[in-house]
């Protein structure tokens, strides 16, 4: 169910509160309240979204020993769209058009036809509505950690994220803030009292023959830091290749990493297009060595932590972090029934740790006077690996 069992994607939200949530009755009240079919309608057209106690598209049985697990709340978000297909309803017009002017002398339908035609059809769209044959349903598991003050929306598109923190917000009563690059860095940076060296952080030239920072993707008056998570898959994958395979991290621990499966690279001035490469490793096939020695920087990438005897293999978005096709690999596999979903709880929430100390080792280094001399070895590199793959002259 959800969270609990299989790959997981999933975007995680902060949840501004004063402390841990102690789940009880009164919340499995507004989860019932609030509870698909029984939500406050949307506005015409829109999206209806509602809870779910999360085993199946019907299942309205919430309940203390089912969705409070581990400190927290374990549910599902259903969102379930109308809409008549735009080659039915054309298929509709053309019938009416064509009876209207079966009467015609000229054949053709005139004017004020044309408009009761379409008046017909609109009618006729409204009544097949509201029969609820063109109704489609979709399940997204939902998961809120009381103990962190996270949520986690399982999935990953805009609309999905607006409707579950929308509905979240609206019946719990909740302000939340969907953790970027920017509110880690943001984050970190206040916890390191590092606010004003964060503040006038710019983007970064890895090419030392183009000094432009530039990035097409990015919006220059937002005044947000995401272009630190495309620096970071860069840095990332520096340190990896020239550095360590180890990286310790600010508890103490250390997280083990390596590219697996896909890489998504673009040009951050949009010149050279989009690369997308999938393979076992993919930061050591040639196009990939070339895409950055090009200057384009890594979008999405695979990858592979292990920590704390705990693996994770996952792909992540760099400017939104958000996770897809994740798979936990717990240090003890052996759990079964209730304890399994609580190892899994707490598996997921080390998950979301070991990328946030893993970011903040980054933003240790970026925000810092360490990170010029860091940036002008990044830049050798990438002039070395132009050199090494320049074909010697005929």
């Amino acid at each position: 169910m959800g969270f609990l069992a299989g790959r997981m994607t999933f975007e995680r939200f902060r949840i501004e509160a004063t402390g841990p949530r102690n789940f009880g009755p009164d919340d499995m009240q507004i989860l019932e309240q609030y509870a698909i079919g029984q939500a406050p309608a949307p506005s015409e057209g829109a999206p209806e979204s509602g809870f779910l106690a999360g085993e199946h598209l019907f299942d309205l049985d919430f309940d203390l020993e089912k969705n409070v697990i581990n400190e927290a709340l374990h549910a599902a978000l259903r969102i379930d769209t109308h809409k008549i297909p735009a080659a039915l309803r054309k298929a509709w017009l053309q019938i009416e058009l064509a009876a209207a002017a079966a009467e015609n002398p000229s054949g053709r339908p005139t004017k004020a036809q044309r408009e009761q035609a379409k008046d017909a059809v609109e009618a006729r769209c409204e009544e097949e509505l509201k029969s609820g044959k063109f109704r489609r349903m979709q399940q997204f598991p939902v998961l809120w950690d009381g103990r962190d003050g996270i949520l986690y929306s399982g999935g990953t598109s805009p609309a999905l994220s607006e409707l579950c923190t929308g509905l979240f917000s609206q019946a719990f009563d909740l302000s939340m803030s969907r953790l970027t690059p920017t509110l880690l860095a943001e984050e970190w940076a206040s916890d390191s009292r590092r606010k004003k060296a964060l503040a006038d952080l710019e983007p970064s030239s890895f090419l030392a023959q183009d000094p432009r920072t530039d990035i097409a993707w990015m919006n220059p008056q937002s005044g947000n830091a995401d272009f630190l998570g495309n620096e970071f898959l860069l840095w990332l994958w520096w340190t990896l290749e020239t550095q360590t395979d180890t990286i310790p991290l600010a508890d103490g621990s250390e997280v083990a990493a390596m590219f697996t499966g896909t890489l998504s690279l673009e040009c951050p001035h949009g010149e050279s297009g989009k690369e997308t490469i999938s393979a076992e490793s993919p930061v050591r096939l040639p196009e990939a060595r070339q895409a950055i020695r090009s200057g384009k920087l890594p979008r999405k990438a695979g990858l592979t932590l292990v920590r704390h005897g705990e693996q994770y293999e996952f792909v992540l978005q760099a400017e939104t972090f958000a996770v897809s096709g994740a798979k936990v690999i717990p240090a003890d596999e052996q759990a079964r029934g209730r304890a399994a979903a609580e190892e899994r709880i707490d598996s997921l929430r080390q998950f979301g740790e070991t990328i946030t100390l893993l970011f903040e080792a980054f933003c240790e280094r970026r925000i810092d006077q360490r990170w010029e001399g860091e940036l002008e070895q990044i830049q050798r590199w990438l002039q070395m690996e132009t050199k090494a793959t320049k074909k010697p002259a005929a």
